[in-house]
């Protein structure tokens, strides 16, 4: 089904949906693995990021991203003198990724604190987004629902543990997905929800002894 939203594209501020919408969404996601704005941070561009990106102000909008900018704030068109402002060490690089790797791809490694994380996402068109990648781990995030992201040990209960601790915090699940490298060993869950989760709920899974990290990724979709 095709939607109005594809047909006219988002409220955004720039001239393309897939290079300025999509990639401040991206930005936007990033900034959640490391809980705020990242001190230090790599864009690594692939295919048509790389090519036409800066036409297109895709680097603004990136970089407004990871500073909490949405794609209608005004303050993307000055968003890399603004992070200069603000001291964010960062910098751009073209890439060259997997054949299969959607035209408008980035890679961000984001730092803040002693938490680090790598992601790779695409911006699909109209201002539609989609995550493949936390931290080595495949992945499916849209950002448009409210998401949990986390790594624990592979242990049996965990799954029914989480979904408890949710319920009980009358969060509802829409999707609940996990990824494991081997048996036994850490294993990766991505949990979209209907309800925006608190920091009490964030707190009480990263309170579970088997839970290395969790992290909440906001709705970014319009």
């Amino acid at each position: 089904m095709v939607s109005l939203l594809d047909i006219i594209g988002p409220v955004m501020v720039g001239p393309s949906s897939s290079h300025t919408a999509g990639a401040c969404r991206l930005g936007l996601l990033a900034r959640c693995l490391v809980g705020g704005t990242p001190e230090r941070a790599l864009l690594e561009l692939h295919g048509s990021f790389a090519r036409t990106g800066e036409g297109h102000g895709t680097d603004k909008a990136l970089a407004g991203g990871l500073m909490g900018f949405r794609p209608d704030d005004e303050r993307l068109r000055e968003a890399l003198e603004i992070i200069d402002r603000e001291g964010l060490d960062y910098r751009f690089e073209k890439t060259t990724l997997d054949d299969d790797a959607h035209p408008n791809t980035v890679r961000i490694t984001v730092e803040r604190g002693d938490r680090k994380s790598v992601m790779v996402g695409s911006s699909l068109g109209a201002g539609r987004v989609v995550v493949t990648e936390i931290d080595g781990y495949p992945v499916s995030v849209t950002g448009n629902l409210h998401t949990i992201v986390l790594v624990a040990e592979d242990v049996k209960g965990s799954v029914a543990r989480i979904a408890t601790i949710l319920s009980d915090a009358n969060v509802n699940i829409a999707t609940l997905r996990l990824s494991r490298k081997s048996r036994g060993g850490d294993a990766f869950m991505v949990i979209e929800v209907d309800e925006q989760p608190g920091d009490d709920l964030r707190d009480a899974i990263r309170g579970l002894s088997w839970v290395t990290w969790a992290f909440r990724l906001d709705k970014v979709s319009a």
